[in-house]
């Protein structure tokens, strides 16, 4: 299944998911910022690779979509644990993403078939999560208030982004 470059490198931020979550338990927050920073260059250059080199396939999309899933969401959850932000989101984001996929028909093989607002959400989760690590690593905890709210925002357009693919799914099959 790992046939190439690309799914290596997915695979290599899937693996460092585990040791980010940890570092963000910890507040080791210039070390999980590096962790965070290597993990987003590999999931800019995976797709670039894929492509390139005429290697992209739709398991490899479906990786990649479900490496930044379990990412996002784990970090989320660490950052949760900290009060950082709700605890609510990263469950959103797995339900989402779980959504996302059994919808697309993924799972037989199908391409995934995005949405607008999933992903700008998408984008804004690991947004989220580099502006709530950089503010820790500068101690910034003025913008504590302002992750808040960026997180409830998120939880708000994650529910509209489930909704509005529910809405297409059913108005598809009738």
């Amino acid at each position: 299944m790992i046939q190439s470059w690309a799914n290596l490198l997915t695979l290599l931020r899937l693996f460092s998911t585990p040791l980010l979550i940890w570092l963000i338990i910890s507040e080791r927050w210039w070390f999980a910022a590096t962790i965070l920073f290597v993990a987003i260059l590999s999931d800019i250059f995976d797709g670039k690779i894929a492509r390139k080199m005429n290697q992209a396939t739709a398991f490899g999309g479906l990786f990649d979509h479900a490496t930044d899933a379990i990412l996002v969401s784990a970090a989320s959850w660490a950052l949760a644990q900290l009060g950082l932000i709700n605890g609510m989101l990263w469950v959103l984001i797995l339900v989402a993403f779980a959504q996302y996929t059994l919808d697309s028909k993924a799972l037989s093989g199908q391409k995934l078939r995005s949405s607008k607002l999933g992903r700008y959400n998408g984008i804004a989760y690991f947004a989220l999560i580099c502006v709530c690590i950089a503010s820790q690593c500068l101690r910034l905890q003025i913008l504590n208030p302002m992750l808040s709210w960026a997180a409830w925002t998120l939880v708000a357009t994650s529910l509209l982004s489930m909704g509005d693919r529910l809405y297409s799914l059913l108005r598809r099959d009738a």
